[in-house]
């Protein structure tokens, strides 16, 4: 294993190309920002809204797939334009892997990257350990609460939309949950909040349940075990089926939808084990 994480990328393949990703990932998130904040000092409403809910161009409907399932629990009945929107995101989000929202537009994912970042240059060793599956518990919480009360309740609390919002309008309390969840994944469960607590993140792992976007470790035999992939990687459990799996007859793609598409092992490997692919690959590769 190399002593720091990333030495033998930036060795081989130099900074850049060894964080072009990560660099991306940071603009797209920047630019699903921006775009609220610029078009009314523009004149034009480019993105009307928030990440609840907009409009692109003035003209196409955009909603969150999660809140409608909270609103839809609630008793409350939807319009057709929501109906729309949500199936405009539902769309693009399986079609290029649920989570990507996750690690390409989600604001809070540069909170956690940053607390995973401070944890291993500060060599902080969390122990604690949560099933995975409880974020699915908590995605039922948030369906079985407006059921009872009436109340979208998740969404007053929600950190994603609270600070997506306050960034746009202002932060208020807001910040004080955002500041939890940093302390929460930099001393207490690595990658805790992402990986292991956020119903939106549940979510958007079963819409991209069967996603043609996969990343696949399509040269995994030239992988020397260097273990910087797994270190970087916020689902890390996703990786061995495909980097390791071949003896017990595994495909290359990383299957699992835990997956956030991030590109961050992709990056990270010196050799370029990891690219962008389908995952219909695993069966082209088994045809004789």
């Amino acid at each position: 294993m190399t002593l720091q994480v990333g030495t033998d990328a930036i060795k081989v393949k130099g900074y850049l190309a060894s964080y072009r990703f990560l660099v991306l990932r940071r603009i797209t998130q920047i630019l699903a920002l921006a775009l609220f904040i610029v078009s009314p000092v523009a004149g034009y409403w480019l993105l009307k809204g928030n990440l609840t809910s907009s409009e692109l161009l003035q003209a196409i409907p955009l909603s969150d797939p999660f809140v409608f399932l909270q609103t839809l629990a609630s008793g409350h009945a939807p319009i057709s334009t929501l109906l729309i929107g949500v199936a405009i995101v539902t769309g693009f989000y399986w079609l290029v892997g649920g989570r990507v929202f996750c690690s390409w537009v989600c604001p809070v994912n540069p909170v956690t990257d940053l607390a995973g970042w401070c944890a291993r240059k500060l060599g902080i060793r969390r122990r604690f350990s949560v099933s995975r599956k409880l974020r699915y518990w908590m995605l039922a919480l948030t369906l079985i609460l407006p059921a009872i009360t009436g109340v979208v309740v998740w969404e007053l609390v929600n950190p994603v939309s609270l600070l997506h919002r306050g960034l746009i309008f202002g932060m208020g309390m807001g910040w004080m949950l955002v500041v939890a969840v940093f302390l929460f994944d930099l001393f207490v469960l690595p990658r805790g909040w992402c990986g292991h607590v956020c119903p939106m993140g549940a979510c958007y792992r079963l819409i991209g349940t069967g996603s043609p976007l996969k990343v696949k470790a399509s040269k995994r035999d030239d992988c020397y075990d260097c273990m910087d992939c797994y270190a970087v990687c916020p689902e890390p459990h996703v990786i061995k089926p495909a980097l390791k799996g071949k003896a017990k007859g595994n495909g290359p793609v990383i299957q699992s939808p835990d997956c956030t598409n991030c590109g961050r092992c992709i990056d990270i490997c010196s050799v370029n084990v990891f690219e962008f692919g389908s995952r219909f690959a695993n069966q082209m590769e088994k045809q004789p």
